[in-house]
This record gives structure tokens, sequence and C-alpha cells, in this order.
């Protein structure tokens, strides 16, 4: 098992990969993710492991791997992480984003939790079994992945078209947003591994009008319509649509808390603190306008008006979801889908699950483990195109008042130095004996 000195590597890792700055702006600009691949194809052939970096396009690198276990017969585990983060400017940080600052027992940066905590966990625990001569069961596929903040078009998707052979023999995966823990009003303790995630509809909404003098009178002004549209997107109160996966993550907090069964859903989810905000997008669809578009001068009434609308559809709601965005938008509001995904929903039953569960009661023995549905979505998408298996599982044991969905995207993102520790020990466990 990973000892002291490697508790020490993982956060140096961790800093190190902050350091790089791999932000993904969405529009082909920034540093790409060449650095970082280089970085952790460095690391890894330190401790003997040979990698290879794919390039999708100039600087959009990933890194793949294979580490031969001792036994051919089982299935391989896919284990990755996304080497991009979404930008930051240093307005409102602590420390500067890409310092990697270790301060207040945590690593401070961009891409701390979101997810260079956990490239740095995968990449202590290889160099960990190196240096003490131990193989896995089974094959283990390291993905380093480019690409994953704007959709995984230069990183998953493209290697699942490209170089599906890089995943061969491989029937589940591990990857972010899930393992963590969420500690509830009686001090209970669970641990949330995703099981599910909604699927994406990122959508571009135009309306048209005729353009005129902001003096006069304009009865088909296209601003005007777009907001009215809007408004009535977002005052739409979307019904409640328990999902498998969402029903038993609320039946088991409930349980765990002495609630009474008929609670209803958003009563519960009330009691996760901070992470209602994520968990409560999982009890039904969404729709988020993020983006607005028009005019050029303030006496011009625009002949067009675009806004962009971030959705988000549980699974098996795709349907329900894109009717009732035409319904709500009404006619002469044209609609395109800019970016889609599918919705994910798998058991929380198997000998996986039951490994991640074993791995984190080993090193928290009061532990409680639910399944939940991340609001987001992730690489697990375009793996699930090639019939693996994904499960979100970044173990981190945190501190109660940790505001840790908030760290996603956010200011001063941070990992504590003991969540890391954890993680390793728990993931190095997970590898070994899964």
């Amino acid at each position: 098992m990973i000892g002291s000195g490697e508790h020490d590597e993982v956060a140096e890792i961790c800093r190190d990969l902050i350091r790089i700055d791999s932000s993904n702006w969405g529009d082909g600009s920034g540093q790409g993710e060449r650095a970082a691949a280089e970085y952790v194809a460095g690391e890894l052939a330190e401790c003997g492991v040979q990698a290879t970096i794919l390039e999708s396009a100039p600087k959009r690198a990933n890194v793949l791997a294979r580490i031969t276990g001792t036994d051919p017969t089982l299935p391989a585990l896919l284990v990755h992480g996304h080497l991009d983060v979404v930008p930051a400017v240093e307005d409102g940080w602590r420390f500067p984003p890409f310092s990697g600052e270790i301060a207040d027992d945590c690593v401070w940066g961009r891409g701390a939790v979101d997810m260079k905590d956990m490239d740095a966990m995968i990449l202590a625990v290889v160099r960990r079994w190196a240096r003490d001569g131990v193989r896995p069961r089974r094959d283990i596929v390291l993905a380093f992945l480019a690409d994953e903040e704007a959709g995984g078009r230069h990183g998953s998707h493209w290697l699942v078209d490209h170089h599906p052979e890089q995943f061969e023999g491989c029937a589940e995966a591990i990857s972010e947003v899930g393992g963590f823990s969420v500690t509830l009003a009686n001090e209970a303790r669970l641990y949330l591994v995703e099981t599910a995630q909604k699927g994406l509809a990122w959508l571009r909404l135009t309306a048209r009008g005729p353009a005129g003098h902001g003096s006069m009178t304009n009865d088909g002004n296209a601003v005007a319509a777009l907001v009215d549209a809007l408004g009535r997107l977002t005052a739409h109160q979307w019904p409640v649509r328990l999902t498998p996966t969402v029903r038993r993550l609320l039946d088991g907090v409930a349980d765990t808390l002495g609630l009474d069964p008929a609670t209803p859903p958003d009563d519960i989810v009330r009691h996760l603190g901070p992470l209602a905000r994520m968990v409560g997008a999982t009890l039904r669809n969404t729709a988020a306008p993020t983006m607005l578009d028009a005019g050029y001068k303030v006496n011009v009434v625009p002949a067009a008006a675009t806004a962009h609308v971030d959705g988000r559809f549980l699974p098996g709601h795709e349907e329900e979801f894109m009717a009732t965005v035409d319904r709500l938008l009404g006619p002469g509001i044209e609609r395109e889908t800019v970016h889609h995904d599918i919705a994910l929903e798998t058991g929380f039953s198997g000998d996986l699950v039951s490994a991640m569960v074993s791995a984190l009661r080993a090193e928290d023995p009061e532990a409680g483990v639910l399944p939940y549905c991340l609001s987001g979505g992730t690489d697990n998408k375009a793996f699930a195109r090639l019939g693996i298996r994904g499960y979100g599982f970044v173990p981190l044991r945190l501190p109660p008042d940790l505001d840790f969905s908030g760290m996603f995207h956010g200011v001063n993102e941070r990992v504590p130095l003991a969540a890391l520790r954890f993680g390793a020990r728990v993931l190095d466990r997970l590898l070994v004996a899964y």
C-alpha cells in the first residue's frame, strides 16, 4: 500500500500539473494539453511504463498506456482523467489559479478537483507499483485526455472514433466525478459513486425580425421575442422525474437520517447542504440560458438576436425534454443543437462496485456508500459507445464544511492534502485487488 513517502508525491504531482496551464477555451485557442501530456508521459516513463501521445490536432494531446495484469482472462479496466481545465482569471482567487500553491493543508489552483487531483492519484499509484514490484490482477488501461471541458471532440470521442484499439478488452471504466464524501447533519458520512449522468443538449436560439430605428415602433423586435421565449423557458417548473439511481440515493439519505419515507424529494436533497445544488438538478430536466448576443448600437433594432442554453436531460427523458423546450419557445424561435451527448445510467451492482465499496471501507470503516446521478457529463459518455460501463470514482474524504461542488469551475478551487492521500490509498487498494 501507499505509504508516507508517497503521500507527499501525490501532492507534488498535483501541484506540478496545476502549474501547467492547460485551459480549454472551447475555440481552439490556449496552450492545449501537450505540455501536460508530456509531463504525464515522463512520469510514467520514469517508472517503466511506456506511454503513447496521440494528438487529434496541434497541441491537443492524449496520453495512453497499458499496464499488464497477472490474469489475462480478466477484462481490462479503463482508468481515465482529463488534462484540460476551464479557464481562470485571478480576480477573487486567494492564490494565482495556476500557482499550485500548497497552503492551509490544501493544494490550490485550477484543476485541483477538476480533475488533476485524480490524474495525480493515478500517477502516484502507478509509480508506487513500479518501486514495490506490484502488478494488478487485470490489465489497467490509463488514459489522460484532452478537451473534456468542451465535449471531448479532441479527446475521448476522437479516440473512440480513430483509435478504438487502445481500449481493447476494456469492459468497465472509472473517472470523475464520484467517490467523494458528504457529511450529513447527524455526522453520518456517505460516499457517492456516480452511476448515472444527465445528457447534454447545448442549444443556440435565434429570433429574427425587421431591423429598424430604436425610436420607432417595431412589433417584430427580435430582441423582445427572444427575451420573451427565454422568460418562458426559465420560468418553467420542470416536473420531478426520479430515475432508479436518484431514487436509491434519496432512499439511502432518508434512511440514514431517519426521515419519513414519504418526505418529498426536494426536502431530502436539502439535507445534503451545498451538494444540494448538484444533486437537486438530477431530480428533473433543466435548461439554463448562459449566453446572449444581439445588436451593435443602442438606437438600432437588430435583425437577429441569439442565446445559448445549457440543456440537461435525465436518462430516459430526452424526448420529453426537447418537446417541452419547443413548446415553451413557441413559433418564430429557431433552435439548433450546438452540442449533444447521451445520458447514462448503470446499476449499482457487480464486482467493480463491490470492490469500490470495500476499498472505501478499508480506509473509512464507517463509510456508507450510495450511487448518485451527476448533473453534468464526463468522458464516460464517449467510452459508452464502445460498450464500456463507466463510473465516477475519485475517492476523497472531505471536511464536512468544504463546499466541494462549489470548487468545480469556481474561484479558490482546492483539494485538501488529506483527501488526496486518502484517495491515493483507496485507488491503490481498488486497482490492485479488482
